[in-house]
């Protein structure tokens, strides 16, 4: 598995999880809740992505 592969799955994990948790809260899934904690799950996606292919020595 190459980093980009790695930050790819990542990203589309922190997003679909970052827009899901406001429902957690009681906010419905197209509010603008929704949108802003899906864009920060999708930059923290990439970050932890990029971290743990430094980690694990991917390229």
């Amino acid at each position: 598995m190459s980093s980009r592969t790695l930050i790819w799955i990542c990203l589309t994990v922190g997003s679909t999880v970052g827009g899901y948790a406001p429902d957690l809260f009681g906010a419905h899934g197209l509010s603008m809740w929704s949108l802003l904690t899906s864009s920060i799950g999708s930059v923290a996606g990439i970050f932890a992505g990029y971290k743990l292919g430094q980690w694990w020595g991917l390229s």
